[in-house]
């Protein structure tokens, strides 16, 4: 109780009217956390007396956040974007390091898109793609998208809202597939702890993250998780990456025969782990875990809704990790988020028995009412346009190294364990002794602190634990880049001392 009445008294002081933000940061998708911990139990009678923006306890049932939130906390509420920065409204501007959840890549303001979206508002605002009716946004876009991805042919494109969308998708496309080819028993997914799928009934299945399961009933008895391929956390003593690399796909081999390879439909991963803390894979892992499912006939599903329109620096991430996906799955920039929009890619093997089976059945019944739906093809054919003619990928190449360099620079510091990131993707996990077996006590909520220390300096990251997550707008400049360092490099300063003065009072 003694730790509790400093940490309260600290907490004031050092957040005074911003603590709702420190509470809000600690919400995310990975952890099955407390809510009402010692450190997050004090923020709300700390934030009664602060001013109210007239936003609290508003009336949205709001994603990924605790109901006691929404009631004792104001949100913070964006108002406008600019390039790669937000305002609230109360006028404070951020440098935007996450590009809103992973996807405005093009940042927050590029006309361009919004001329497209108002064109096609004022022509055809809506129609749909059921019965062979369709429109020619997504035709076009369906094409295009075939078009620009190389890593394996690719047959034909079914538009979604979501990347959540998508994903649920490529499960119902892969069991429509296997019972049309006379394999009713092959029906299991495999996916990966610490994955990110997406949040509806099945793909939060698929996701490996214990919060997206708890008290939901999931995940589905027909999901399997494997490994979590982070090197840093899980290899052995003298274990070489690549040496890691074969022990997870042993494991995954294993895991499989365990279950009986004829009941095993998919194995769904992405190139570089967003949610789960990026976590870029291990030296040769995706050639020996895709020598494993071809093995056994197990389709393989590129989750690329995070990595996807040149976020690692190549225009997918399956090309950067040689990756020969039988699916894909994309959304977020697809249309750089500036309207919702998601898509499935399925090899020509696969789409050709889709057809031959709708043909038998009189339809392939599955679709949405805004599948393809034509503002979002068009501002997403925009965006592909812009990424081409901006040459998006050459630029992330260009620019990551100071990025990556820039912030791993700071790998020394006493409370980091590990910087990771590849491209314009990177995260930082606190820990105490530089060890992945020391986390920090979660009370001091020390990941929370620092991303509030960003937000007081004026930059928002994502705060996920003691894991902070950062992959700002693509078309960053090194100006903006040399900003983020320096923003990064004051709240990691002002985080150190806060550890210092937790681990001292730990000692009275």
């Amino acid at each position: 109780m003694a730790i509790n009445h400093l940490l309260r008294s600290a907490l004031k002081s050092q957040y005074g009217s911003n603590i709702k933000h420190a509470a809000g940061a600690r919400i995310f998708y990975g952890e099955p956390c407390n809510l009402r911990s010692s450190l997050y139990s004090t923020e709300a009678s700390l934030q009664k007396e602060d001013s109210d923006n007239g936003f609290k306890g508003h009336d949205m049932l709001a994603p990924f956040t605790a109901g006691w939130q929404s009631t004792d906390m104001n949100p913070l509420v964006i108002e406008k974007s600019e390039g790669c920065y937000v305002y609230d409204i109360n006028g404070k501007k951020y440098l935007d390091a996450l590009a809103g959840l992973w996807c405005t890549a093009l940042g927050g303001n590029e006309p361009r898109l919004v001329a497209a979206a108002t064109a096609q508002l004022n022509k055809l605002p809506f129609y749909h793609s059921f019965w062979n009716r369709t429109t020619k946004p997504s035709l076009d876009l369906a094409k295009d998208l075939l078009g620009t991805f190389t890593a394996s042919k690719m047959g034909k494109v079914f538009f979604t809202n979501s990347g959540s969308e998508a994903n649920d998708t490529q499960v119902k496309l892969v069991w429509y597939y296997n019972n049309a080819l006379g394999r009713p028993n092959k029906k299991k997914f495999i996916a990966r702890a610490k994955s990110y799928h997406g949040s509806t009934l099945i793909s939060a299945s698929l996701s490996g993250l214990p919060a997206l399961h708890q008290k939901f009933d999931l995940p589905a008895p027909f999901v399997l998780h494997t490994d979590c391929p982070h090197y840093w956390r899980y290899h052995l003593s003298g274990e070489t990456e690549e040496e890691f690399s074969t022990r997870l796909a042993k494991n995954l081999e294993d895991l499989i025969l365990k279950e009986g390879p004829e009941t095993i439909a998919a194995f769904i991963a992405e190139p570089v782990m967003g949610a789960g803390g990026v976590i870029p894979p291990p030296v040769t892992y995706f050639d020996k875990i895709q020598a494993v499912v071809k093995k056994y006939d197990i389709l393989f599903i590129a989750d690329e809704v995070i990595c996807a329109f040149g976020r690692l620096g190549t225009m997918f991430g399956c090309e950067k990790y040689n990756m020969k996906p039988d699916l894909v799955s994309m959304a977020k920039a697809l249309s750089s988020a500036y309207m919702p929009i998601g898509a499935v890619m399925v090899s020509p093997e696969i789409s050709d028995v889709i057809y031959s089976q709708s043909n038998k059945l009189g339809s392939f019944s599955h679709g949405f009412t805004y599948s393809g739906h034509p503002v979002s093809c068009a501002v997403a054919i925009e965006a592909l346009k812009l990424y081409r003619e901006r040459n998006i990928v050459e630029h992330v190449k260009s620019i990551s190294p100071k990025f990556q360099d820039g912030l791993k620079a700071f790998s020394d510091s006493p409370i980091i364990g590990e910087i990771r990131g590849t491209g314009m993707i990177l995260g930082t996990e606190f820990t105490d002794k530089k060890s992945p077996n020391d986390p920090f006590p979660p009370e001091w909520g020390i990941g929370a602190y620092f991303g509030e220390q960003c937000a007081k300096h004026g930059m928002l990251v994502r705060v996920a634990g003691d894991n902070i997550m950062m992959s700002p707008p693509l078309i960053i400049s090194p100006d903006e880049i040399d900003e983020l360092i320096t923003k990064y490099g004051k709240a990691l300063k002002a985080t150190e001392e806060r550890v210092k003065e937790l681990k001292s009072q730990q000692k009275k």
